[in-house]
């Protein structure tokens, strides 16, 4: 299960984040952030998140379907300079 878990969650992620994201430059590293939970939890975190400063709500993906029923997922990439 955790294997098929892995291989939907870099699937949606690549839905989600488009195929340039892909492209990667040696002084570049993606970063990817995933919450998973209830449609309530996961909206709640991204928004006590932007109130910390961390990330921007626009940032993060669309809501996903989430691994298990009743779950939802969003992604966050950031790009680090290496």
């Amino acid at each position: 299960m955790p294997e098929n878990f892995l291989l939907s969650a870099s699937k949606a992620s690549d839905l989600a984040l488009g195929a340039a994201s892909k492209e990667r430059t040696p002084d570049r590293e993606s970063l990817r952030l995933l919450v998973i939970g209830s449609r309530q939890g996961v909206i709640g975190t991204i928004q006590t998140l932007h109130r910390l400063r961390f990330a921007e709500v626009r940032e993060w993906s669309p809501l996903l379907p989430g691994p298990n029923p009743g779950e939802v997922m969003s992604i966050l990439t950031r790009h680090l300079m290496m």
